[in-house]
């Protein structure tokens, strides 16, 4: 296997520094010069990357969530019951959710999304593309008719909503604790066992 570039290593070095200044300061006071000193390059090594401040923040919160998310690409499957495949799908739904750095920087962008909304709707518009897994899973389900037709978008929007609800929006809003394994189980049947109850096709 190659080896990574150096613009490849500095580009990481950057993202990296990004979070944590974000993390602890919020994104109004972290400014460019220090997020290059804590990637020990230059500002302008920082600007060929990323051209504006907000455009390093969205990229930031991205890749903290493709980095959780990576293994929740999972495929549809005809020959395996949907409560499993859906069991494992929302399983891994919380996974990435409950990440610790994803939930601190998720509550900054949430933060400027109320006092500068212009510029977190493109991280959040960004972000829904990231999980666009979900809706693809569904929408295979319907074609193989094990779910009723309809836009899987929504029905992706109402399964992952009933996750968020208890495993994300506590946390970034409240600062509630993470949850616990048995209650992370009790939140996936009960999510699944709904989700299936309405949008389960009649067999």
């Amino acid at each position: 296997m190659n080896a990574p570039r150096l613009t490849d290593l500095k580009r990481k070095a950057i993202v990296q520094a990004a979070a944590a200044e974000f993390r602890a300061n919020g994104f109004e006071a972290t400014s460019m010069d220090r997020i290059a000193a804590v990637a020990e390059v230059s500002k302008r090594t920082v600007y060929n990357h990323f051209p504006s401040k907000e455009e390093l923040f969205a990229e930031t919160i991205v890749q903290l969530f493709e980095a959780s998310a990576a293994q929740q690409e999972l495929a549809y499957r005809s020959d395996v019951g949907l409560r499993e495949q859906l069991t494992e799908l929302v399983r891994l739904k919380m996974r990435t959710l409950e990440q610790r750095d994803f939930l601190d920087l998720a509550r900054v962008a949430i933060s400027e999304a109320i006092h500068a909304p212009e510029r977190a709707l493109p991280v959040f518009a960004r972000l829904n593309e990231r999980e666009e897994g979900v809706t693809t899973w569904i929408r295979a389900a319907q074609a193989d008719g094990k779910l009723k037709p309809g836009d899987p978008a929504f029905a992706a929007t109402m399964l992952q909503g009933q996750v968020k609800a208890f495993a994300f929006w506590p946390q970034v809003a409240m600062g509630a604790a993470p949850l616990g394994p048995e209650q992370q189980e009790a939140v996936v049947e009960a999510a699944v066992s709904m989700f299936l109850s309405y949008f389960g096709a009649a067999q």
